[in-house]
């Protein structure tokens, strides 16, 4: 093996340590303070279309031909830190390691690093309010490395970047279905499958054989991907908000006409930064959307996963209020430094792992 060498300059992962050091101190001045929750957890988040690595745990080595305990390394550190808002927590953060099988790419890495927060008595507004500083907050320190410091192809990345972040005009918040009536020409919210297939038509779009089927939320989620997310956050940063209740994962739905998941995502550049939600706090409900998604999952022939979760059992003892977010700050720094993939701003990506 002679690929060795770090994808990252030295140069870079200085700067990347100091973004990382100002992200650390801006949640500690807002009154956060950080918590470190387990990797390995025989808990994990049921989502239809993240698949964890799975882990064998011997409780001795000798033991290494008897049946294994599994563990799952965590795709978020969700239902850990949900645990610490039931014991009395108000307002925490944590910045470390995630995993997700599958994912790799120009923006997408098996193991990534994730920032996630949550406070108690916030809802989503409130957390778009704060991710928006957080935003600003990293893009400040970054324009602030000399230029000699930053590599050439990047420079005017960066400085469009710092230019539009930093601008006085707020960050954009579109609704989930405007965003579809601006760039993909029609509401969607209610609409049918055989309606969404209408509108991939109308725009030459070719469906993959995965949607062959009636699945309205995989066809939702491919024209978003099609036609909408590359168009966002071109002008300025822009917060998707209001997403159909059949996505609400973790998330509350409005009580309003229509009901929509009180849910945001963060996009420049086209690039998704984070997933935040008014939190859902009711327990039964949430027990509900685990099977839903389970059977997706059993539908698409994957892997089960535990139904059952000390997040449940935390949730049934009261979860408060709370809105939380979780950012991926691989690919913010990524934005921030001008670079275009995240293999230029960590040390050793999946290849070279």
């Amino acid at each position: 093996m002679t690929d060795f060498h770090p994808t990252a300059s030295l140069s870079t992962l200085r700067q990347r340590a100091l973004l990382l050091r100002a992200m650390r101190r801006f949640f500690d001045e807002a009154g956060y303070f950080e918590v470190e929750t387990p990797l390995l957890s025989q808990d994990i988040v049921v989502d239809a279309w993240l698949e964890p690595f799975v882990a064998a745990f011997l409780p001795r080595a000798e033991d290494w031909q008897q049946p294994a305990v599994f563990r799952y390394l965590q795709t978020s550190p969700e239902f850990a830190m949900k645990r610490l808002l039931v014991a009395g927590a108000t307002a925490i953060y944590q910045m470390g390691k995630v995993f997700r099988n599958g994912e790799v790419g120009q923006r997408h890495n098996p193991e990534f690093t994730m920032l996630e927060w949550y406070r108690v008595g916030d809802d989503h507004h409130d957390q778009m309010s704060l991710t928006e500083e957080l935003v600003r907050c990293v893009a400040k320190v970054a324009a602030e490395f000399p230029e000699s410091e930053i590599l050439e192809e990047w420079r005017l990345r960066r400085s469009q970047f710092g230019t539009r972040v930093l601008s006085s005009e707020p960050f954009e918040r579109l609704a989930y279905d405007d965003a579809f009536a601006s760039y993909a020409g029609r509401r969607v919210l209610g609409a049918s499958t055989s309606e969404l297939k209408d509108l991939a038509k109308k725009h030459q779009l070719v469906a993959p054989p995965s949607l062959a089927g009636e699945d309205s939320d995989g066809w939702l989620n491919w024209l978003l991907a099609e036609l909408v997310e590359p168009e966002l956050g071109r002008e300025r940063p822009t917060f998707l908000h209001g997403y159909p209740p059949s996505q609400a994962a973790l998330a509350r739905t409005s009580v309003g006409e229509p009901s929509v998941a009180e849910r945001f995502e963060l996009y420049i550049d086209g690039v998704e930064l984070c997933n935040g939600y008014h939190e859902l706090t009711d327990a039964a409900v949430l027990r509900q959307r685990i099977q839903e998604q389970l059977g997706v999952r059993a539908a698409a022939g994957l892997r089960p996963l535990p139904a059952e979760s000390r997040l449940l059992a935390a949730m049934e003892a009261g979860l408060p209020p709370c809105a939380g977010n979780a950012l991926g700050v691989d690919r913010l720094i990524m934005l921030a430094l001008g670079a275009t993939h995240l293999s230029d701003v960590i040390a050793f990506p999946f290849d070279r792992a």
